[in-house]
């Protein structure tokens, strides 16, 4: 697979340090340090695969490690805390991801023979091996960058194979659950929406678990399960980084940024941003204004 990582390092080399469009649909690409504020964000589900260097994402409570040739699968919206470091060389970190849309994993699976969903509690995001398989439809895939007449005929044909070759490795199941709107998966998917939604609004776990069709305990679990995160940490979480993109962007007032998100207390709120941005507000968002000058 040397062969194949090495073009397709050369095919993503003019990636900039943030999401860099190829020109194929729902395809991205980066390279290099990345703003740490763009690394603790909300990630949209995809398909991560690391070319050069190395990445970590935090969510919750657990910490993935990956590196080249490994891949990331996000199968639902998830606030984590990412990092991204070099290669031993020196060489900059450099990734291409594939954004999951659950009717195209629908479609393809609709032509797949049906199997059964697991029941129990699972993981909305892991960490794999790339395979040979893989890793070549990633290659036809970049290539298009370079015939981009053959996108639109060729670009469908080869995200359906990438995903293929995902539903037959160890992140199938989440694919899969994404997809099928009975499964726990979707349901916490949707749940998700609508805290995302209405994240500055009291949250009501028992309405959210009464919309997913859950007793709340069994919500419960399955959402802890594919967020590493509970239903009310999820919402601070959405809160603080949206606090976070008011006070660097917006240039608000703490205070100002604390109530907008829903927080009725700003001592609270500062005392929670700390605890999760390692620093007071104010001081969080002078030092990443500074950082940007």
């Amino acid at each position: 697979m040397e062969e194949q990582l090495a073009e397709l390092r050369d095919l993503a080399a003019h990636a900039r340090n943030r999401l860099t469009e190829t020109g194929i649909p729902r395809v991205a690409m980066v390279q290099g340090k990345i703003p740490e504020h763009e690394l603790n964000a909300v990630y949209d589900p995809m398909v991560n695969l690391v070319l050069q260097g190395g990445k970590s994402m935090t969510v919750g409570e657990r910490t993935l490690h990956y590196g080249p040739a490994t891949y990331f699968v996000m199968s639902i919206e998830l606030p984590a805390a990412g990092t991204v470091r070099p290669a031993p060389g020196g060489e900059p970190y450099l990734a291409v991801a594939l954004s999951l849309q659950a009717a195209v994993i629908a479609a393809l699976i609709a032509d797949l023979p049906p199997i059964a969903l697991a029941q129990k509690p699972e993981a909305g995001f892991s960490v794999a091996a790339v395979t040979p398989d893989l890793m070549d439809a990633w290659v036809r895939m970049l290539r298009l960058m370079r015939r981009p007449a053959d996108i639109p005929a060729l670009a469908p044909v080869y995200e359906r194979e990438i995903l293929y070759r995902v539903l037959q490795g160890p992140q199938g199941a989440m694919l899969r659950g994404i997809a099928m709107p009975d499964s726990a998966l979707s349901r916490v998917s949707r749940a998700i929406q609508r805290i995302r939604r209405d994240f500055a609004q009291p949250l009501r776990v028992e309405a959210l678990a009464q919309q997913a069709s859950m007793s709340a305990s069994a919500f419960h679990r399955h959402f802890k399960a594919a967020t590493s995160l509970s239903p009310v940490q999820y919402q601070k979480r959405i809160r603080l980084l949206q606090a976070r993109t008011l006070l660097v962007a917006q240039g608000r007032s703490v205070s100002s940024a604390a109530f907008e998100v829903g927080y009725e207390s700003a001592t609270q709120f500062s005392r929670e941003y700390a605890r999760a941005f390692g620093l007071p507000p104010g001081r969080d968002a002078e030092r990443l204004l500074a950082a940007h000058t």
